[in-house]
């Protein structure tokens, strides 16, 4: 639990029988539910002892993992000293990039039809916008942003006094190729001397994939739809006879092969997996260094393989959290070692703050309702923590959750067992909407 003095700075954190034992007797009260935290009222930093903790960071396309952990030296026999390290609090923060991603593309996908449909021609505006050094698509940056967010508050929370982040790069080549390239080999590609249908022919036998047709036409067919974010990228396409490629369409391989398991195993066993993962990871590590460094914090940074090592020598699972508390050097020859990993995983889910449309439109992208500007009704906005008091009725008793909020004040309160409705007088606010979903979990631990 995080912990802070009576004048609002961070103390190390305690465990939550302290937190317990600290609010039953008066000396503390609650700061914030989420992630939650006490401000003593009888003790300031001046009359503390704070250490310090490490904060640990393990960047990941679809999540990260952060962790709080504290280092100490013990003595052993002789004039060696060991590293024991402790993990303290765990948190899991999980990104929207790739609902950013569908969104801008829908967003794209309207445009363009409202400039192309039952319109004369109009020639594509001239690409003359510039763009700032450093810039990244909406769905990166909001990676670095929420990361930097989370950062940020730990170090409010807790005393950070270093900053430990994985950053390495991904070699695209080597993982496009299935193996471990050298020198020369980066510059000859699958493609070289050949081109994409004689290299899909050789491939796949000059036959159509999905039903096995020889001699007929063979189209160029896209395992992962366009529409549903596929690349062209020579991975990702095959060879398909004209009836089959126009049965798929645009539903994924998966789905269409739903009836032949055996079909659909041989085809995603030659394929390569995709790298949109690992570009992103490429893109934005520098920017996430970037940004951290504003912190104020010494920030370190150790490549992905001394993480890996970490987490075999010590026998952990492979999660971000984990990965994150294996973060940083450890000498294991010396007798460094991780003593302890938390229990449970707090999971922070990056939800938005809502919508700025004003209409919602149908599938041709036209409005089609106009949509309320009021985001806040009787004190409350969507996702609000709140605690509801019912007096009467079926959901008699005392509900804590997150609510979505109504126009006429009857708001819904997402409880265990589904969602009431309660009225907007029966609402005690606990914390307001940051634009993040809580929740915790049980981490794995062999």
């Amino acid at each position: 639990m995080f912990v802070l003095s009576k004048d609002g700075r961070p103390l190390m954190p305690c465990h939550p029988a302290r937190a317990r034992e600290l609010l039953r007797s008066g000396r503390a009260v609650v700061a914030r539910q989420v992630p939650f935290t006490i401000r003593l009222k009888d003790r300031a930093l001046d009359d503390s002892e704070v250490q310090g903790v490490q904060l640990r960071i393990d960047p990941g396309s679809k999540g990260t993992g952060l962790v709080l952990t504290d280092e100490k030296k013990e003595p052993r026999a002789g004039d060696a000293a060991t590293t024991v390290r402790r993990g303290l609090i765990s948190v899991e923060l999980l990104h929207r990039g790739d609902q950013i991603r569908v969104c801008m593309q829908q967003r794209a996908g309207y445009r363009h039809r409202r400039r192309s449909a039952n319109c004369r021609h109009r020639a594509p505006r001239s690409n003359n916008r510039g763009r700032l050094p450093g810039w990244l698509p909406p769905s990166l940056r909001h990676r670095v942003d929420t990361a930097l967010s989370q950062a940020t508050r730990l170090c409010r929370y807790a005393p950070v006094t270093e900053i430990h982040l994985e950053s390495g790069p991904f070699d695209t080549h080597a993982m496009s190729a299935g193996m471990r390239l050298y020198g020369s080999q980066y510059a000859r590609g699958p493609l070289a001397g050949t081109r994409v249908r004689s290299y899909l022919r050789a491939e796949w036998n000059s036959s159509c994939v999905y039903c096995g047709a020889i001699g007929v036409p063979l189209n160029i067919e896209h395992l992962r739809p366009r529409s549903r974010g596929g690349s062209s990228r020579i991975a990702n396409l095959v060879l398909a006879c004209v009836p089959c490629n126009k049965a798929k369409g645009s539903r994924p391989v998966v789905a269409f092969l739903a009836g032949d398991p055996g079909r659909l195993e041989q085809i995603l066993d030659q394929t390569r997996p995709s790298l949109r993962d690992a570009a992103a990871m490429n893109a934005t590590r520098y920017a996430l260094t970037a940004r951290l460094e504003m912190l104020g914090r010494p920030l370190y940074t150790w490549p992905g393989g001394l993480t890996k090592t970490n987490r075999d020598v010590t026998g952990l699972n492979k999660t971000h959290t984990l990965d994150a508390l294996c973060v940083g050097r450890l000498d294991h020859r010396s007798g460094d070692a991780i003593v302890r990993v938390p229990q449970h995983v707090l999971v922070v889910k990056a939800t938005g703050r809502g919508s700025y449309a004003r209409t919602t439109p149908d599938r041709f992208g036209f409005p089609r309702l106009r949509r309320a500007r009021a985001k806040q009704h009787f004190g409350y906005v969507t996702g609000d923590l709140v605690r509801a008091i019912v007096p009467t009725g079926k959901w008699k008793g005392t509900w804590s959750g997150r609510i979505s909020v109504r126009a006429r004040g009857q708001h819904s309160l997402a409880v265990p067992g589904g969602r009431i409705n309660i009225c907007h007088r029966n609402l005690r606010l606990l914390q307001r909407s940051d634009g993040y979903a809580y929740w915790t979990c049980p981490e794995p631990v062999p």
